[in-house]
């Protein structure tokens, strides 16, 4: 399964400027396109809700060999609430670490060499004080499980990903498509996978031939590739035409940087004395 790809995680943002802040200047990620919406997406890119709203892709690179971010914002929503069905991003990045340092962003060592951080929203990163042992410094995207067994069955069994470690004593596993890729870590919970509003969504692509192939596979299975077990979103993009739909735009900082000058609506919820929407 080398030809399928890791491709990004959907966050919804309340706050595009904290937000670009964050990616920007802490992470040290890059503007990689930016677009506006007057109305909801029909694939629920960002998520249940009919109204304008924004989509950017921030990464270290170009999307063809990097793990990237999406960021979703809709106007006139102020907040999320979070679950626990996201447990963060880990990346390896010295520069990082040295940006959170000099713009005093919290940060928390909570390994040797190894420091958490949030990013407006509340959603956790994992910063390793190292430089990247590859091209992208994103290196894994951990999420809940239930059932450690019966959600290994569903990402190796059916969606082909390899298992590169797994630990029942701890209850986690690590899976990817490929030994440069982002990986994708599963980490057993007590409980049940609480998604919230604030639930986001992985991105994968696959070559176009695949793709009808999965799609009667998860029918055979009696399986959604939008929601499988715990209700993690997953999404199938055709490989080729992706490719062609993410190209960097160079103007895509500009963009995002203009749409936040003209967003007056901080301004005018505060002079009306009233509080964004809840998501």
């Amino acid at each position: 399964m080398a030809t399928r790809r890791s491709l990004h995680f959907v966050f919804k943002v309340g706050n595009r400027f904290q937000t670009a802040c964050f990616y920007r200047d802490v992470l040290g990620m890059k503007i990689l396109r930016h677009e506006e919406f007057e109305e909801g997406c029909r694939a629920a890119c960002n998520g249940p809700y009919d109204g304008k709203w924004s989509k950017t892709m921030v990464g270290f690179g170009p999307e063809d060999d990097h793990f990237v971010a999406e960021l979703t914002y809709n106007y006139g929503i102020g907040n999320y609430k979070l679950g626990n069905d996201f447990m963060g991003i880990t990346l390896a990045s010295s520069q990082a670490v040295s940006n959170a340092r000099k713009l005093e962003w919290p940060l928390s060592e909570v390994a040797e060499g190894v420091f958490e951080t949030k990013a407006p929203g509340g959603y956790k990163f994992y910063l390793q004080n190292r430089s990247p042992p590859q091209s992208d410094p994103v290196l894994k995207v951990t999420l809940a499980v239930s059932d450690l067994q019966k959600s290994l069955n569903y990402w190796s069994n059916l969606l082909g990903m390899k298992i590169y470690e797994k630990d029942e004593k701890k209850q986690r596993a690590l899976l990817g498509y490929a030994d440069n890729q982002c990986k994708l870590e599963l980490q057993g919970i007590q409980g049940a996978v609480v998604h919230a509003t604030a639930f986001g969504r992985i991105a994968f692509s696959c070559p176009q031939k695949e793709l009808s192939d999965l799609e009667d596979l998860m029918k055979r299975e009696n399986q959604k590739i939008l929601t499988p077990l715990d209700g993690h979103e997953i999404c199938f993009v055709g490989d080729e035409a992706f490719r062609e739909l993410s190209k960097m735009d160079p103007e895509g900082s500009k963009l995002l940087d203009d749409a936040m000058a003209k967003d007056k609506s901080d301004e005018w919820f505060a002079a009306q004395n009233k509080p964004k929407a809840s998501g």
